[in-house]
């Protein structure tokens, strides 16, 4: 081998083990200080520009109260986190699909690291609100047994995703 042939090798080595270094360098740093936390005013644009009804049905946050108690296909409903670090958050449910998971364009963010960053999904289906494991790795509880797919999400039913536990209620008419 010629000299120069041994030389380039030694110099592709060297590039290679500090390619190696500033991967594991990064990913360290991504694991140590997680994901940048994204906070939301209550006037999120993105809020304002859909429509009233979305296509799973249900009734709009901002719809007329008086409709509400009048229109029988409307029922009113939260989730709310009983346990867990967001203990006492609750959560109106409308006409669009409720995101949990540790991603920040989720519509609830969990800080937990057993949930996977787009966890589950809470919609309307129908009359009936649905619960909706999206492939998680440590997997969605139902009332204590674990779910794949959709499934019914009906009020007193307890959702655990890691340590945190949601419960929907339903709110007068």
């Amino acid at each position: 081998m010629s000299e120069l042939t041994l030389v380039a090798l030694r110099l592709g080595f060297v590039l290679a083990l500090w390619i190696f270094v500033i991967i594991v360098v990064l990913v360290m740093r991504n694991d140590l200080f997680g994901t940048t936390v994204v906070t939301r005013s209550s006037r999120d644009p993105r809020r304002e520009q859909r429509p009233a009804s979305g296509p799973l049905g249900g009734a709009s946050p901002d719809a007329d109260p008086a409709q509400l108690r009048t229109d029988p296909d409307v029922t009113q409903a939260a989730m709310v986190v009983t346990a867990g670090p967001l203990r006492g958050t609750s959560l109106s449910l409308g006409s669009t699909p409720i995101l949990i998971g540790r991603a920040p364009e989720c519509t609830l963010v969990l800080d937990d690291d057993y949930a996977s960053n787009r966890h589950a999904r809470v919609f309307r289906r129908e009359s009936e609100w649905m619960v909706e494991d999206l492939g998680s790795t440590n997997g969605t509880l139902v009332s204590g047994k674990r779910i794949e797919g959709a499934v019914p999400f009906r009020p007193g039913a307890q959702v655990r995703i890691g340590r945190t536990e949601i419960e929907l209620r339903r709110g007068p008419r």
